[in-house]
């Protein structure tokens, strides 16, 4: 079962968050919160593999970050970082998940570690999936201006998504079936086509708070346990990873073989594999 529960994050900004199980009986003990913040561009059910296994021992819930999804796309909303961690701190917050292990994609992850730095009581732990905590600075901004430009919208239909997404998108080094699959679930149909749920322009506002600045002050003042987790084909390289973890003072590594940059879509179940263990060790531990 799939429900929705609306929750109201800053400045009033409705949004939608999804829990993959069926509600918890009140007679049931109160399992472990999770809360899931994909990354630019994604959505909830970006997650729903990985929300569906954890909900077997936790109360996974995966959140539509404004802008994203079917969560509030106002053009007069905030898009800034504070924002979107205000967002994510209502969540736990509405929704009785906290303390909780925050799980975050890209975006998501520097929400999670932002938030984490901010409200230690609400994050029992923390996965940072593939994002990287330097500078990309103003060439990395223009790239993706240009990229935007290049998509050849509206999409006649899905399987020309996914096949440009997948083969012909100038960035895809190789065929990619997973990645044209993550771009279908973020169009919708109109009448001239297949366009995306989300307005790049906010998608281009929300990304320019964060390139410009480097994020590691933030990782020192995480106190709980925290796994990076990057694939090798990843953003996030080798060298950056284990500096990240060095720098967290409970910092973890893993990585995943054959995956790209959408981790968790690339390889579900080298994913489950990756970070299973750090869950148990969560749950388990002091």
């Amino acid at each position: 079962m799939v429900r929705r529960i609306d929750v109201t994050g800053a400045g009033g900004v409705r949004l939608a968050a999804w829990e993959f199980a069926d509600p918890p009986k009140n007679e049931q003990p109160k399992a472990p919160g999770v809360l899931l913040l994909h990354g630019l561009m994604g959505r909830a059910s970006h997650w729903a593999s990985t929300a569906r296994w954890l909900s077997e021992r936790h109360r996974a819930v995966a959140l539509d970050q404004r802008g994203h999804g079917q969560s509030d796309k106002a053009p007069e909303a905030e898009y800034t970082r504070e924002a979107y961690v205000e967002d994510a701190e209502a969540a736990l917050d509405q929704l009785g998940l906290g303390p909780a292990v925050v799980v975050g994609h890209a975006m998501g992850a520097l929400t999670g570690w932002q938030l984490a730095a901010k409200r230690p009581d609400l994050v029992r732990a923390l996965i940072i999936c593939d994002m990287r905590a330097s500078a990309l600075g103003a060439a990395s901004q223009r790239e993706w201006e240009d990229w935007f430009q290049a998509w050849p919208v509206p999409f006649a239909t899905l399987a020309d998504v996914r096949k440009w997404f997948g083969e012909d998108d100038p960035w895809v080094e190789r065929r990619n079936p997973s990645r044209g699959e993550f771009y279908a679930e973020v169009m919708h149909e109109s009448p001239d086509g297949w366009r995306p749920v989300f307005e790049p322009e906010q998608m281009l506002k929300s990304r320019q708070t964060w390139v410009y600045d480097a994020h590691w002050e933030e990782l020192t003042q995480v106190r709980c346990p925290a796994l990076v987790v990057r694939g090798l084909d990843g953003e996030l390289g080798r060298a950056e990873s284990q500096e990240m973890v060095r720098v967290l003072p409970r910092g973890q590594y893993a990585e995943v073989a054959d995956a790209g940059h959408l981790v968790h879509y690339d390889q579900p179940e080298a994913w489950r594999a990756a970070i299973e263990p750090f869950l148990d060790g969560v749950l388990t531990g002091p």
